[in-house]
């Protein structure tokens, strides 16, 4: 049976537009995967902690070799890990803040890029180990940020996680943006705002 991890990093939660939409993929998904299973995690309700150099220390530490301390340290990100490798597919609830990702996907990226389990340089060269894998983005911007646009430039969202998941072995991956939520902050109507949006993540669910 298949499995999908269901990651969403707003702190807005009910005023979230990224929440509403892995929400509705996840739903769609649940009908078009019957028997499978969903691994839910709320980066807003994960004491994610920046990682520091004993941190490293550990990882970089051969697993046999590791002192108590420093499995302690790993603690959190061999579970963050665990849920990654165990799901077949990936959705992502991705806001856009300063141009760039929430600072606890930030913190969650670190915590599972992590030598020997997700990337390698044994060959000499750099070798995702996440193979096999699907990912959807559903991102929300203030903003319109498409090609083309005036403030493409500054956005750093999606080049970033192409980038960074492509290095760890995830390049099957989407990318849908619900751009234009701040209009919702000054009258404009929510639903009438997300229905296209909505539609479009149930119909990608579906054909995933």
């Amino acid at each position: 049976m298949s499995t999908l991890l269901h990651i969403d990093s707003s702190p807005l939660y009910g005023r979230s537009v990224s929440r509403q939409l892995t929400k509705a993929f996840v739903t769609q998904w649940r009908s078009s995967h019957p028997g499978g299973t969903v691994i839910d995690r709320d980066l807003n309700a994960t004491a994610l902690s920046p990682i520091t150099s004993e941190w490293v220390g550990s990882a970089y530490t051969p697993a046999d070799a590791r002192t108590l301390q420093q499995k302690e340290l790993l603690a959190l990100s061999d579970i963050l890990l665990a849920e990654l490798e165990r799901a077949d597919e990936y959705v992502f609830g991705v806001p856009m803040h300063n141009f760039g990702v929430p600072a606890v996907l930030k913190l969650w990226i670190d915590q599972i890029a992590r030598v020997g389990r997700t990337f390698t340089y044994a060959d000499g060269a750099p070798r995702g180990l996440i193979t096999g894998k699907k990912a959807t983005f559903l991102i929300a911007t203030g903003g319109i940020y498409d090609a083309q646009t005036q403030m493409a430039s500054f956005n750093f969202v999606e080049p970033y996680l192409r980038s960074v998941f492509g290095f760890l072995g995830v390049t099957d991956t989407s990318f849908l943006t619900a751009g234009g939520t701040a209009a919702l902050n000054y009258g404009q109507d929510r639903d009438v705002f997300l229905a296209p949006h909505l539609e479009a993540v149930q119909t990608h669910a579906q054909t995933i």
